[in-house]
């Protein structure tokens, strides 16, 4: 399977990324029948996926934090508590951080990430291609299951943000917002890592996943989507519906595993930054962190 290879925007540097679980993302998305048959009821079937987030939340799982910190190199400075103060490895796994950790961009007309994730940009998603397949479209209309509210995000934009195990699993609002509450769709975990969505794009819009609609002064009603993923049944919300958010403020998280977050805009309603859009029509993501630059009204 082919190397992941994504710019970090602090430094401009392209970087291999470290794929944790990279021989078990190997086995369900490689060729054969095994694979295929393995990867189904992997997918299809939560036991496994609440099986094994069940293991990461017991006292034996603590063992492993300080043996992932040191092999991805997380930055343990930026964590609002202390390493021995996580009882679990899904303690480590949905930790807070500083708020000094993550300054955000306070301009009004800015739209900032609500993750730490690597970002890919497509102002037309109705001309975007299968994102690092060519030749393959993505459903809105699936993905939302709702045609009346498809065609209202026809010709629409939308950032996809793909969070890795290794990263900050906290999702946050990306402008002043009044939420509606989250609409789940239940569906499979397939994997959201590009090694899987090379296989079929179309997992995106088949996993279980939650939208919710925001209704905002500078960038219209747009959706934030969370999609759940192999090892992510849960995708937990902590926002109060129907009550005035402000940009910055922590919308919910998601459980061990890797996930992501999509946001889709109505026509016109945001232009993303140059740099952005300049690595996504190479299908090359961006490590963009919580609070910084994503757009502009």
């Amino acid at each position: 399977m082919h190397d992941i290879f994504y710019i970090d925007r602090k430094t401009g540097e392209t970087k291999k990324e470290k794929v944790y679980g990279h021989f078990f993302l190997k086995l369900l998305y490689g060729q054969g029948f095994f694979s295929s048959a393995l990867l189904r009821v992997v997918a299809h079937f939560p036991l496994f996926s609440k099986w094994y987030g069940f293991m990461q939340r017991t006292a034996y799982s603590r063992r492993k934090v300080l043996a992932f910190i040191e092999e991805f190199g997380v930055d343990a400075s930026e964590f609002l508590e202390p390493i021995d103060s996580f009882k679990s490895f899904d303690d480590f796994f949905i930790r807070r951080l500083k708020p000094e950790a993550r300054p955000l961009d306070s301009r009004e007309e800015v739209l900032i990430a609500p993750a730490d994730a690597r970002y890919l940009v497509f102002p037309d998603i109705d001309v975007a291609d299968g994102f690092w397949v060519k030749g393959k479209k993505f459903s809105v209309e699936e993905l939302l299951q709702d045609a009346q509210l498809a065609k209202r995000y026809a010709k629409g934009a939308m950032a996809m943000a793909r969070l890795c195990p290794v990263d900050y699993h906290r999702f946050h609002f990306p402008c002043d917002a009044l939420p509606s509450p989250a609409r789940l769709i239940n569906g499979p975990l397939y994997s959201v890592s590009p090694l899987a969505l090379k296989k079929n794009i179309s997992y995106l819009s088949e996993n279980k996943r939650m939208i919710t609609t925001l209704q905002t002064k500078e960038f219209g009603t747009f959706l934030f989507i969370e999609v759940g993923a192999t090892n992510v049944g849960s995708i937990h919300q902590t926002y109060t519906p129907n009550c005035p958010c402000v940009k910055g403020e922590e919308k919910g998280y998601f459980s061990f595993g890797g996930s992501c977050i999509l946001l889709l805009f109505e026509k016109n309603r945001i232009s993303f930054d140059a740099d952005l859009i300049r690595a996504s029509k190479e299908r090359v993501e961006t490590l963009v962190l919580l609070g910084q630059s994503l757009g502009c009204r």
